[in-house]
């Protein structure tokens, strides 16, 4: 882009008994401002600082939109107080005198900043809890319709959804639980050799993978794989006026689309969970055999006994809790988007990275409450 003055022929100054005229010529369009228009906006945001400047138009021969969207930037979105121009250009300028100007931003510096920004915040939590919460009353309400009216459970939309977050996950979640066991085996028996306690492998690897690390390995796969496969799912039925067709054929979203996912999701995730479960752990026999010599004999028929029953149910429980939390997540943000692309995307993100901090927070409750059950 050109950095030196423009050309002569972009403006000329001319003083007319005392008052400054400015006399724009030639054809303001973008083909032809396409390499001064920077030092064109700099020269004339110059001139139109001054005082009691009148400005000409009516020698422009051609002006597009982006000619004139220049101009009123540097008229600072407003009409200068004297203006001449042609009729079919007036016609522009009145049609961006309608458009509302954008409020000028606080200065970030403001001792209020801080203050503001937590307030805003607040009120999107607030309007996320107010959306979950009118969601789950509606819920509530289709699962008492459907009790009470079996023939219209949508069971087809169920096993859909079942087959797409629990069958089509199983390889995903079979190869990172494997390799996680493999990881946790080899550095635990690292350590266990170091005092002769290579026996407790067992009791490190049961206790850490069918209580913790299985259920956390399924949920936070399935949040990033299933949870925005739905919000998208539902973004771009929003995009393609999907859902307002349903809407005009009577079918309730909720009914057909959002409970579906969630009684799907919380059937399948406790599944993924003993799956990923059941692969870590023999991924942990196969290193542990290998490091310390462990026979997978011994340690099959030593793991029952140095895992209580109770851990297994605590980590279904993560499983099912968390599958319906996060099919919930994925739902709520996706029906917020807007008809949009650019709101597809954000929507997604926001549910992937919501849904994946919701059940590391949801397993810490579980970590404090059920603290004492499953480790004695």
């Amino acid at each position: 882009m050109h950095t030196h003055k423009p050309p002569a022929h972009w403006y000329q100054l001319k003083n007319d008994h005392g008052t400054e005229n400015i006399v724009l010529s030639g054809n303001y369009t973008l083909m032809a401002l396409e390499h001064v228009m920077g030092a064109l906006t700099n020269e004339l945001a110059k001139q139109a600082a001054k005082p009691d400047v009148r400005w000409d138009l009516t020698g422009i021969k051609h002006m597009d939109s982006a000619g004139i969207a220049m101009l009123w930037r540097i008229w600072k979105q407003q009409r200068p107080a004297s203006l001449a121009l042609r009729p079919e250009h007036e016609k522009m300028i009145a049609r961006l005198e309608q458009i509302p100007a954008f409020p000028a931003e606080t200065s970030d510096g403001s001792i209020l900043q801080p203050i503001t920004s937590l307030g805003k915040l607040a009120l999107v939590l607030w309007q996320h809890a107010m959306g979950l919460v009118m969601l789950i009353g509606q819920l509530l309400m289709d699962v008492i319709y459907l009790v009470r009216h079996p023939v219209y459970i949508p069971w087809r939309e169920i096993s859909a959804n079942l087959f797409r977050t629990g069958a089509q996950a199983l390889a995903i979640t079979a190869l990172v639980g494997f390799l996680i066991g493999i990881v946790l085996s080899y550095l635990s028996s690292k350590q266990l050799q170091l005092f002769g306690a290579d026996i407790f492998i067992i009791n490190i690897l049961g206790i850490s993978i069918i209580r913790e690390l299985g259920p956390m390995l399924a949920a936070i796969l399935v949040a990033g794989r299933s949870g925005s496969s739905m919000t998208a799912q539902l973004g771009v039925m929003r995009v393609t006026q999907e859902l307002d067709a349903l809407t005009v054929m009577g079918i309730s979203h909720s009914q057909r689309l959002i409970l579906p996912k969630i009684l799907g999701l919380g059937v399948a995730m406790p599944l993924l969970v003993m799956w990923t479960s059941a692969m870590a752990l023999i991924g942990g026999m196969v290193a542990a055999e290998l490091q310390l010599g462990l026979s997978y004999q011994y340690f099959i028929t030593a793991l029952p006994d140095s895992v209580p029953i109770a851990n297994l149910w605590l980590g279904l429980g993560k499983g099912v809790v968390c599958g319906m939390i996060i099919a919930l997540i994925a739902c709520h943000f996706g029906l917020r988007i807007k008809p949009n692309t650019e709101s597809l995307g954000e929507g997604t993100t926001t549910s992937v990275v919501t849904a994946i901090t919701m059940v590391i927070i949801i397993d810490a409750i579980f970590a404090i409450l059920f603290s004492d059950v499953g480790l004695t």
